[in-house]
């Protein structure tokens, strides 16, 4: 069920709120002088959960470029009481993007609603701001959570607070337990925050033929201990040949003979486009660029961007979804890849589209619209990097 109230406690945080009404064939975005209005914020905001891309990429559009004391206000009362469930989701995810201190209120209310969309939003925002303070709400929420849109980020967000000794104990065990699906988030998730403490299940499932062989090759890859080397030696030895790709990079995310590893997951790559039927060994090889990629390795990235852009789907959706990833996770090292690489840029924006599209990552996308916009700003006029996170604001219309 989705409830449009707000808790109690957020609508006495943000006061009462009356959603605004318009019709949608009329509305156009206005600028004057480069200033957004606090009408046309508000019209932009009831337009959220139009029907219509256009105008609902359009409205976010407008709100983005408000100005802070204009826009974080209107979407303060947007997310306490809009009657659109959809419309308080959108305006939490734009929210997000304006690092206002009211935010963190914002966000522990929304650990209690029972719109699954507004809690996502929440763990994943406390996933990117640990706060101490509300682990045991995220210990609590683990026990209730079983949906296979809202548990994913509860799982990160617990990651992502891997001093504290009670995540340590329980995230081990959901390693071993539960739905294979579940499993790969958990695993990727400490693989993400270097979580040695798990690296013990992690080695047990590596070791294992089967779904999660490629999640926890590269999750030991990430956590960084040499300890896991001799294992994944061996299965360089044992493991199917659709699972090497992931075992070579985690070797390489070890540090170890890089420069051999990379190039056979390239040639991986390159040989599973060119043949038909090796779908697997494409998402594999894919998936392993991409774990280098966000690991910092620009040339990972710039590999990806190569072979994928003259593709077609199905192999086209595949490096997409790939580079997708290691864009979102993260962002920086796309541009350092971008940067200086003009060639690239457009095959880029390209498939980033496309993988924007497949993906359900609204969160995650609006990080990555305001770490591209602040490179835009941060880099010298005229820079390759300035060139390059414009041509991403053009293309992706963001």
């Amino acid at each position: 069920m989705v409830r449009t109230a707000a808790p109690l406690a957020l609508l006495m945080l943000l006061g009462a709120a009356r959603p605004g009404t318009g019709s949608s064939a009329s509305w156009r975005p206005r600028a004057q002088d480069g200033v957004v209005g606090a009408d046309e914020v508000k019209a932009s905001i009831d337009r959220l959960g139009n029907l219509e891309f256009e105008i609902r990429n359009t409205a976010a559009r407008t709100i983005r470029r408000a100005p802070s004391p204009t826009a974080v206000p209107a979407l303060l009362q947007a997310v306490g009481a809009h009657t659109d469930g959809y419309v308080r989701f959108r305006a939490l995810v734009l929210l997000s993007g304006f690092n206002d201190p009211r935010t963190r209120d914002v966000m522990a209310a929304m650990l209690a609603e029972e719109n699954d969309r507004l809690r996502a939003v929440a763990y994943t925002w406390f996933e990117h701001n640990p706060d101490p303070a509300i682990v045991p709400r995220l210990l609590q929420a683990l026990e209730r959570e079983e949906s296979e849109f809202v548990r994913p980020p509860l799982t990160r967000a617990l990651a992502a607070h891997g001093d504290d000794p009670r995540v340590r104990k329980i995230m081990p065990t959901l390693v071993m337990r539960g739905q294979a699906f579940f499993r790969s988030v958990v695993i990727e998730a400490l693989g993400d925050y270097r979580a040695a403490y798990a690296r013990e299940p992690i080695t047990q499932v590596a070791q294992i033929d089967g779904p999660l062989q490629d999640d926890a090759s590269l999750a030991l890859g990430k956590i960084g201990d040499k300890a896991s080397l001799p294992i994944l030696a061996r299965l360089q030895g044992s493991a199917p040949r659709e699972s090497q790709p992931a075992i070579a990079a985690a070797i390489c995310l070890l540090g170890v003979n890089c420069a051999s590893h990379h190039p056979y997951i390239t040639r991986s790559l390159e040989f599973a486009i060119a043949s038909i039927g090796f779908q697997e060994l494409l998402r594999g090889s894919a998936a392993a660029l991409a774990a280098l990629g966000a690991a910092r390795r620009p040339d990972a990235i710039a590999h990806l961007i190569e072979r994928g852009a003259p593709t077609r789907d199905p192999a086209r959706a595949a490096v997409a979804l790939a580079l997708g990833t290691a864009a979102l996770r993260n962002t920086q090292a796309l541009l350092d890849a971008l940067d200086g690489a003009p060639a690239l840029v457009r095959p880029a924006t390209e498939l980033l589209r496309e993988a924007f599209d497949m993906f359900e990552e609204d969160f995650e996308e609006e990080r990555f619209y305001v770490t591209v916009r602040r490179a835009y700003w941060q880099a010298p006029e005229g820079s390759p990097r300035r060139q390059a996170a414009e041509a991403l604001i053009k293309g992706l219309e963001f």
